[in-house]
């Protein structure tokens, strides 16, 4: 069991690459319905179609609490309604057009950290333009940026339950030609 988790994490860890830098020093912008903001505890409660958009960063949800450290750093944690799905989509570093996408019931981001958690029907997909390279889905997906390292579970807690639920990964072929036959191989 222990294998088959290093396995997936390291095929996950190849799927998702480093988020785009610049982004974390751009504004947000925020739009929402409701709202209520203290100042105090630089706490923000957002509902209602919630989209933020920093950079190449756009976030959908219905419910988003923000919180911010003293240093400047974000806490994000996004909520949808029963039947939806909090998303984001975030253009890659290494190449023009390299895009993450992800969704779950909950989504948690910790800026200070760069990890993001995603709980209940979580989905990572990673895109070369509109083309579908790789993704993964399962009850539960943490992932580090820094060290770009990957943990799915088989619980929406985060942890791995006997009897829980199951994860897939799907990997695109990198390549378009199929592989070369060796001088003198009979085709079929």
């Amino acid at each position: 069991m222990k294998k088959i988790f290093a396995v997936a994490a390291l095929l996950l860890a190849s799927l998702t690459a480093t988020a785009e830098r610049a982004d974390s020093l751009k504004q947000a912008q925020i739009d929402f319905d409701d709202g209520h903001i203290d100042e105090a505890t630089q706490t923000r409660i957002l509902t209602g179609n919630v989209v933020l958009t920093r950079g190449t960063l756009l976030i959908k949800s219905d419910k988003a609490v923000m919180k911010e450290t003293p240093e400047g750093y974000m806490l994000l944690t996004l909520t949808a309604s029963p039947g939806k799905t909090a998303s984001f989509r975030q253009k890659r570093d290494g190449g023009p057009d390299l895009w993450t996408e992800g969704q779950a019931q909950r989504i948690e981001y910790d800026e200070r950290t760069e990890v993001v958690k995603l709980f209940s029907n979580a989905v990572v997909k990673q895109l070369e333009g509109k083309r579908m390279t790789s993704e993964v889905n399962g009850p539960f997906i943490s992932y580090d940026n820094r060290t770009e390292q990957a943990n799915v579970h088989n619980d929406a807690s985060g942890e791995s339950k006997a009897g829980g639920g199951r994860s897939t990964i799907i990997i695109a072929p990198r390549r378009t030609t199929p592989a070369a036959q060796p001088a003198g191989a009979a085709k079929q």
